[in-house]
């Protein structure tokens, strides 16, 4: 009989049959791993309540780490136990769970988002045009491909986004220009590829095997392609991957530098500008829920805390007398 598989593979396999996403899958395997090493390389079979709520009661007295990273590290923990060792839980009533604190989102003027646009350039002031003009989170705006933007419409296809919601969202009219210079370069890069044999992508779930020319074919290509191709040893070819996230990052904190903006911006702060911006213009909260994608109203309501104060909000007494 065939060995079963090691724990962390079943917990691989378990994660990618419910379709879980590439980073949480990533997420979960190195929380497993640490809870593991913290108690001395013993099984999880043989640990339960106890054991967890001390890892996680290390992980914020010692290791200081957010409510969000503890709660993170709890969901790896009960997708282990539930679903790769098939505990029934009995001891779950009594794990520690750390309560989120609630954070002001962090948004700038739109004075401030022009300024920090005139010191951004190349794809990295294209990426920032999007994540502003269509409130789209710095991944999802680099996992576009060129059937994902309809010019026609203005609007931007989302798909695969956190929490599995497709959406539609604005394509601003302001990036036409740049974008349609952009993609003349990368289909002069993808026609390159494909005259040296390479110009393939990496396409959803089963999709290689139901469209075999779709990896190569243009609509499916990224809108923001990597500078280098990557090796894929499994498929004995050269694929080029989207742009990743660290390049945008720096350049958005060297811009912000430049700037000397007196807030902590990040690529982050362009989608929360984004919303905030949208509703003191007077757009429905209902319109601006839909346009980021969220699960639920109250946590778009989020922004409306930013609208009570400042210029539109309300006005201090001191200043009336």
């Amino acid at each position: 009989m065939a060995d079963q598989p090691k724990l962390l593979d079943r917990t691989r396999n378990a994660i990618r049959a419910r379709h879980y996403s590439r980073r949480t899958e990533e997420a979960y395997v190195m929380w497993i791993k640490r809870y593991i090493f913290f108690h001395g390389k013993r099984h999880p079979a043989s640990m339960g309540g106890d054991q967890v709520n001390a890892f996680l009661s290390s992980l914020a007295v010692e290791h200081n780490v957010s409510a969000a990273t503890q709660n993170q590290a709890l969901a790896a923990l009960l997708f282990l136990y539930r679903h790769v060792l098939s505990d029934p839980l009995p001891w779950l009533e009594d794990i520690v769970r750390a309560h989120r604190p609630l954070r002001i989102p962090i948004v700038l003027t739109p004075e401030e988002v022009r300024l920090l646009l005139s010191k951004l350039e190349g794809v990295p002031r294209l990426v920032a045009l999007l994540l502003y003009g269509g409130g789209l989170r710095l991944l999802e705006c680099l996992q576009l491909r060129i059937k994902d933007l309809n010019f026609a419409r203005h609007e931007i296809f989302v798909h695969d986004t956190k929490g599995k919601r497709d959406r539609v969202t604005i394509l601003p009219r302001a990036a036409d220009a740049d974008l349609h210079e952009h993609l003349a370069n990368v289909k002069d890069l993808h026609e390159r590829d494909l005259g040296k044999g390479f110009g393939r992508v990496v396409l959803p779930g089963a999709l290689a095997r139901k469209l075999p020319n779709a990896e190569t074919e243009w609509p499916w290509q990224w809108v923001f392609p990597a500078t280098s191709r990557w090796v894929d040893e499994e498929a004995r070819t050269e694929r080029r991957h989207h742009l990743h996230e660290s390049v945008v990052q720096r350049a958005m904190k060297e811009a912000v530098t430049a700037t000397a903006l007196p807030k902590r911006a990040t690529c982050h702060t362009l989608r929360h500008s984004f919303a905030t911006h949208l509703l003191e213009r007077g757009q429905d909260i209902r319109t601006v829920q839909e346009l980021l994608g969220h699960r639920d109203v109250t946590t778009t309501m989020i922004y409306t805390h930013v609208l009570r104060i400042g210029a539109k909000g309300v006005r201090s007494p001191l200043d009336v007398i």
